[in-house]
């Protein structure tokens, strides 16, 4: 009889294992600079060269970010996704002030979460805007499927169902880092449901495999993302995200990152983030640029040096990477209703690094298109 029950678990016992080794396998990847997201609104504490080095140990956080706590409440978008029930988690903030009638909608990056929005909520709900924050599956509060085919497509769906359900037929997008490639995509297959487009520091304005950035496997992402450590990204952030300062408000989002890398669902967490840097290679939107047909606002810190893969490329590639004042450039040519404002002495989070003149300038834009 136990003979039998072997054969019968037998054909499930290789996919188990291997959903929950997948599950294991991504985070790494900001450690050895191949992510582009993610630290704190900056405060007025002291800027610093070098960051304090934090705990050697510190909170631990379940795999759907249990235990971290968000600015705002956090609600349940359940819908079915590739014959699973997923879940994604959102704030929705009503204005503060007389509404205006417009929605922005927040879409993070790589290694944000909706939460690192806290500040942008603030001043666009103190404008009148309602403010919907989503984190996307495979990020912070929402699901982690073991199994999903993440695409750009996929996610922009995703949130287009959420908004449905939430009776927002028409948005302002705004999209930092990777939210910007979705913001993109979004936008892209949505136009008449766009109001506005805003990309913050968006990846995706360049095409790193056509460059010579080279491919590596889903597995060997796994592996890269597996040994971060809050050390590793507290040094990238600081060298990519913030052109070398650092303050000590930035710290909070590290703990977020590196604590869900402590915690229980380390595997599943680092699984997913691996199918996401695979979907970040291998879609890029830049040729599609010429497409985007709504008024399109680029927010763009100069010292910025994000490129996904960077450091695999040989040096005389690496050296063509990542040049966000040219680049911002190329992209305010390509599409056709854009406008460019540099932020010249910030990084990858403008919104984080110089939130005054961030803000003040999103709202400019906003305005510029009425009803704001």
């Amino acid at each position: 009889m136990r003979t039998s029950l072997n054969r019968m678990l037998a054909p499930l016992a290789a996919p188990l294992v291997a959903a929950l080794g997948a599950a294991a396998l991504c985070h790494a990847a900001i450690a050895a600079e191949v992510s582009t997201d993610a630290a704190p609104a900056a405060s007025a504490a002291a800027v610093t060269a070098t960051p304090a080095a934090g705990p050697a140990d510190g909170p631990a956080y379940g795999p759907r970010l249990e235990g971290f706590t968000y600015p705002h409440p956090v609600h349940d978008f359940a819908f079915s996704s590739q014959g699973q029930t997923l879940h994604m988690a959102y704030m929705d903030v009503a204005p503060t002030v007389k509404p205006n009638g417009r929605t922005a909608v927040l879409l993070h990056g790589k290694n944000f979460c909706a939460a690192t929005w806290q500040d942008t909520i603030g001043e666009l709900t103190n404008a009148g805007y309602r403010v919907i924050a989503p984190d996307q599956i495979g990020f912070c509060k929402s699901s982690k499927p073991a199994a999903y085919q993440f695409t750009f497509q996929q996610l922009a769906r995703n949130t287009h169902a959420l908004l449905a359900s939430l009776g927002v037929e028409r948005a302002t997008i705004i999209g930092h880092s990777t939210g910007g490639m979705l913001g993109v995509r979004y936008a892209l297959m949505y136009p008449h449901e766009t109001e506005q487009l805003v990309l913050v520091n968006p990846i995706g304005f360049e095409d790193w495999k056509a460059k010579g950035v080279p491919s590596i496997s889903v597995d060997r992402w796994y592996a890269r993302e597996l040994k971060t450590t809050a050390d590793s990204i507290r040094r990238y952030e600081q060298s990519t995200y913030y052109a070398g300062q650092w303050r000590p408000a930035y710290e909070p989002w590290v703990q977020m990152l590196a604590g869900m890398y402590r915690g229980p669902g380390k595997a599943q967490v680092a699984w997913d983030s691996a199918l996401l840097y695979d979907m970040i290679y291998t879609q890029p939107v830049v040729y599609e640029f010429g497409q985007l047909q709504m008024p399109t606002l680029l927010l763009i810190g100069d010292k910025d040096t994000t490129a996904i893969g960077k450091d695999l490329a040989p040096p005389e590639v690496r050296a063509q990477l990542g040049h966000y004042p040219v680049l911002a450039k190329e992209a305010q040519r390509a599409i056709p209703h854009a406008t460019l404002v540099e932020f010249p002495d910030a990084g990858h989070a403008p919104q984080m690094q110089d939130p005054q003149a961030f803000h003040a300038a999103l709202l400019k834009g906003l305005a510029a298109v009425g009803g704001g």
